[in-house]
């Protein structure tokens, strides 16, 4: 791996060098890789066994399904982000190096999204068909899931760097991150939903586009903030 601390390294070296570091540390722990995606599975498979098998029902609650599927594969994944590198102390060489943690933070979150929630986008068709997804709205959800997804990964590492100290985070992490991410929640559920009803659908996608660019903006600076708070 690149030595991030070198005067020598450029941003973008460093950005790149641990992007690629997480995407291979990520590859190497295959249950860590598989769990996230395989709850998403189990979640949205027990629904119809839970609520009803009538395929109307079915068709009516399908996106929030998803959805709220998503959100809760993407909490799941979110504690492997700093805790492997907070307890075998690369955390703390990560914020001693003199690039901008920023873009460090931003790498770490891009490679975390790669891993959890971009096949979560991949297999949320296949899922939407097992709930009778109208075939119109397909595009919408894995659209709108392009634009929520990583919006949950960059929300999510505020609560984790917040909590990457604590011996038990789950409950603390679910409080601060929930409040976050329901906006993208409800939006990209009611996006899928307004498909079937022939509404417009221009205002979700500039919503969750907003959303996008106001996490791409401020979260690694609240993450970055944040891991400086729990490991100092």
């Amino acid at each position: 791996m690149t030595d991030l601390t070198g005067p020598q390294v450029s941003t973008f070296t460093a950005f790149r060098a641990t992007l690629r570091r997480d995407l291979l540390i990520a590859l190497k722990r295959r249950n860590d890789l598989l769990n996230p995606l395989m709850f998403f599975l189990i979640v949205v498979s027990l629904f119809p066994l839970g609520v009803s098998s009538d395929p109307q029902e079915l068709t009516r609650i399908a996106a929030g399904t998803v959805w709220v599927s998503a959100l809760l594969a993407s909490m799941l994944s979110l504690d492997n982000l700093y805790r492997a590198d907070y307890e075998d102390g690369s955390l703390e060489q990560l914020l001693l190096s003199p690039q901008p943690l920023y873009f460090l933070v931003l790498a770490k979150n891009i490679a975390h999204w790669l891993v959890s929630g971009l096949p979560v986008v991949l297999l949320a068709p296949l899922l939407a068909y097992m709930l009778y997804l109208p075939a119109d709205a397909y595009w919408t959800l894995m659209l709108t899931l392009l634009l929520g997804t990583p919006v949950l990964s960059l929300f999510g590492s505020i609560g984790v760097a917040l909590t990457v100290g604590l011996g038990s985070r789950g409950l603390i992490l679910a409080v601060i991150v929930l409040p976050l991410t329901v906006p993208v929640l409800i939006i990209g559920a009611k996006a899928v939903a307004d498909v079937s009803l022939g509404l417009a659908l221009g205002m979700h996608y500039s919503l969750l586009g907003a959303l996008l660019a106001l996490s791409l903006s401020l979260a690694p600076l609240a993450s970055a903030a944040a891991l400086k708070i729990s490991v100092n």
